[in-house]
């Protein structure tokens, strides 16, 4: 395990220790996985790269409490499955993914930000890093 891989599950260590909580070899296994893998990956990939004797089930709570701790962020791509990747909590961005090829970026949050205001004067808080927006990516156009 890289340095920068061991402070990352010693940190998060940390975090989940202050809720009462401890570092379990899934969680572990997902902090791995997520930070060895570029991209944002479905739960499936995750259990694919974490170890096939680790029940998918402890990797769906292992994903669960890791997002519980801000560290993994979920997004839901389309009609597709969900996907997970690491984040610090500082860093939220908005997700786009491109229908045709299935293609997800990333850009700063606050690029919604005048959407935002503009609905949370009807009443209503926009999370925009939950779900992708869907359109079509410069290849596929």
């Amino acid at each position: 395990m890289s340095r920068d891989i061991a402070e990352l599950v010693s940190s998060v260590g940390v975090r989940l220790r202050e809720r009462g909580e401890r570092m379990t070899e899934a969680r572990r296994a997902v902090l791995v996985a997520l930070a060895t893998t570029p991209g944002h990956l479905t739960a499936d990939d995750i259990h694919a790269r974490a170890g096939a004797d680790l029940p998918a089930s402890s990797v769906y709570r292992a994903l669960e409490a890791l997002s519980g701790v801000g560290v993994v962020q979920h997004i839901h791509l389309g009609h597709g499955a969900t996907a997970y990747h690491l984040t610090d909590g500082d860093d939220a961005h908005v997700h786009l993914q491109c229908r045709s090829c299935g293609a997800v970026l990333d850009l700063p949050a606050e690029i919604l930000d005048p959407v935002a205001a503009y609905v949370a004067r009807a009443g209503f808080e926009l999370d925009p890093t939950h779900t992708a927006l869907s359109g079509s990516c410069a290849a596929c156009r």
